[in-house]
């Protein structure tokens, strides 16, 4: 709320120094605005967007993304009289934009371009044409919303890589006519009515361009997604997509009409209520409450409990189709980033015990610096919350060209990998807007879940064992219910920790993903450093740290590698570690029997479950670590789960 007074200080502030008219109103408006710092610079106003192609602001950018020859093009325009202010990328985006715009007026070409004026009878280069030559010259993922003075009320929005949608807010009717009449009005160079551009009942069209949904939310709920490549162009309430197709083109690129205006309009499927916090402090600290619902909707027709003849199984209707080509596979490559990545790592020996099939992972970036094999006979996971993360979607388009089966695994119907991929599951978790990935990643645990027991088959020798992790799947909301009532102790352990600057988490089996993902959560959000640790490698190296300063949580749970994990809290008491266990309810005793550790007890659940059971404490340290500190847990520093511009 201070961040919002100080903002609307400047603001007028700013406002008092111009002539622009607050109380003047508009029939037609077209802006752009930009809800985070830049990925290049300190958060400072040099470096937040919009960015400008000068003095006179000819030209304004808003970017998600990250543009990697923007030095190359930078020593370029510096060359041509260019002066830049930012540390930014995207600084450069809207000065090329600037560039190619005096260069066509003047000579009809710059850089290279090949521009086909809008009319014979007027030499004016278009918006649509300006975009294209920009797009044609740079090389990364982005979205990109350009604004500019010599084209008012218009904008133009492309996209590479990046998550980018159009919200509107009008009858699809009035919405497909407002089209069909800009693309006309832009062929022939005439002008454009405002009396076309207002649906029936007299209200005004209202177009949103935005990389979230959440932002688009509170003003309509139909939605068009766009796709890698396309250029929308805004007008006075109209709409023109346009393609671009980089391999087309005398010079590299070419623009042209696609009927991406005939595509449904999707219908987005949250609510207003998603984006509040209701009763919670905080969003992250809502979405880990919300884990017992958000499970029950993950499983929620999709585990068939069977009859008194039936058996017990599972139906995802996204697989069903591949389940014989998955089962022939030579191998299944799980790839993902963080998160996602520790989701995949706690799914992986349940997958090898039921399919049988040799399960092999990869961080999305390390696969794609090294080129690492992937064959025609693989099957290729691909998990991401989002769907739209821009190393996994690079590792998508690599194992497509390899002739990989791609499977994905996303939260969000619509995203990108959720299109591209040739089959996947639907997390169902529902929209988390915290950065710190909490109820997106239980949910995704018991997909997998779901995906390993479809894999593996009815087969009457794991029958049994099937039946089981079924029953626990059913019981696992109120399991995490459960849990969720250490809320307070959590707190308390957290005021343990609050000046501490290390933290040590050690895992194994199934709980090696706990211990990464329970590191992952405090460091990203508590700002405290924080490792994850594979128990079984304790002796070689990380024993070196083990003092009586240093905090360490030990997950030992009572499964296969209970007594291994109970020699691990020997070795560590030995050398006067200071230590926190968690453990399976009851089992208080057998882990510290000195009474000279703190213990976390947590319900006993069905091995393959049980990290969705022992994240849940490690959220909860996480957040109530990072109030304390006086961090916003949100909106940690350095990082964003989504950018905005509309």
């Amino acid at each position: 709320m201070i961040l919002t007074r100080v903002l609307a200080m400047l603001l007028f502030a700013e406002v008092a120094e111009t002539e622009l008219k607050l109380e003047e109103s508009f029939s037609v408006h077209a802006g752009i605005a930009h809800t985070r710092w830049a990925t290049h610079g300190e958060p400072a106003p040099r470096n937040s967007h919009p960015q400008s192609s000068g003095p006179e602001n000819e030209f304004l950018v808003v970017h998600n993304g990250v543009i990697t020859n923007y030095e190359v093009l930078k020593q370029t325009l510096v060359r041509h009289g260019f002066t830049f202010e930012s540390e930014t990328d995207t600084e450069v985006i809207p000065k090329l934009a600037k560039y190619v715009f005096d260069q066509a007026n003047k000579e009809g070409s710059a850089l290279g371009l090949s521009i086909v004026y809008a009319s014979v009878d007027d030499n004016t280069v278009t918006f649509s044409q300006v975009v294209l030559e920009v797009m044609r010259h740079l090389e990364g993922a982005y979205a990109l919303i350009f604004k500019s003075k010599h084209y008012p009320d218009e904008l133009i929005a492309c996209k590479r890589g990046s998550p980018l949608l159009l919200g509107v807010k009008v009858s699809l009717i009035d919405f497909l006519m407002s089209c069909q009449q800009l693309s006309e009005d832009l062929n022939h160079g005439s002008a454009i009515h405002d009396d076309n551009f207002l649906s029936k009942n007299g209200c005004p069209k209202e177009l949103f361009l935005s990389s979230d949904a959440n932002a688009v939310i509170e003003h309509t709920k139909k939605v068009l997604v766009i796709e890698d490549g396309e250029v929308v162009h805004l007008k006075d309430g109209g709409v023109l997509i346009l393609k671009f197709d980089k391999e087309k083109g005398e010079h590299g690129g070419a623009l042209s009409r696609v009927a991406s205006i005939q595509r449904a309009l999707s219908i987005l499927e949250m609510e207003v209520e998603q984006i509040n916090k209701g009763k919670y402090e905080h969003y992250m600290q809502k979405e880990i409450h919300e884990q017992p619902a958000s499970l029950t909707t993950t499983m929620r027709g999709r585990l068939i409990r069977g009859g008194s003849c039936k058996a017990k199984t599972v139906l995802l209707g996204g697989l069903k189709d591949h389940l014989k080509t998955i089962r022939r596979s030579r191998r299944i490559v799980f790839i993902g980033c963080g998160t996602s990545y520790n989701v995949a790592l706690a799914a992986r020996p349940l997958l090898e015990e039921l399919s049988g099939i040799p399960v092999t992972m990869e961080i999305a970036s390390d696969l794609l610096d090294r080129q690492g094999p992937i064959y025609r006979e693989d099957t290729a996971v691909f998990v991401s919350q989002s769907g739209e993360t821009a190393d996994t979607l690079q590792a998508l388009e690599y194992a497509l060209d390899n002739g990989a089966l791609c499977v994905g695994i996303t939260n969000t119907v619509g995203s990108i990998i959720a299109r591209n991929t040739h089959c996947g599951v639907h997390i169902n978790a529902g929209y988390e807007i915290g950065v710190a990935s909490t109820k997106a990643y239980t949910s995704q645990i018991v997909v997998m879940a779901m995906v390993a027991l479809a894999i593996g088959g009815d087969t009457m020798s794991n029958q049994a064992r099937r039946e089981a992790i079924i029953d626990g799947l059913f019981d696992l909301p109120n399991k995490v219910s459960e849990v969720l009532k250490l809320d307070e102790e959590m707190r308390e352990t957290a005021k343990q920790l609050i000046a501490e600057q290390s933290l040590l988490v050690f895992g194994r089996g199934y709980n090696y993903a706990t211990a990464l993902e329970g590191a992952l959560k405090v460091k990203e959000v508590a700002l405290m450093h924080n490792e994850g640790i594979l128990a079984g490698e304790m002796k070689h190296g990380p024993l070196a740290l083990v003092d009586e300063n240093l905090p360490i949580v030990v997950i030992a749970n009572r499964d296969a590698c209970f007594s291994k994990q109970q020699s691990v809290i020997q070795q560590l008491h030995a050398r006067k570690g200071r230590l926190i266990v968690m453990c399976s309810k009851g089992d208080a005793k057998s882990v510290c029997s000195s009474g000279s550790c703190g213990v976390i007890e947590v319900p006993q659940v069905e091995g393959c479950l049980q990290p969705v059971v022992n994240i849940v404490p490690l959220q909860l340290l996480a957040y109530h670590l990072t109030v304390l500190r006086g961090f916003n847990v949100d909106q940690p520093r350095n990082l964003a789960k989504s950018v905005t511009t509309q």
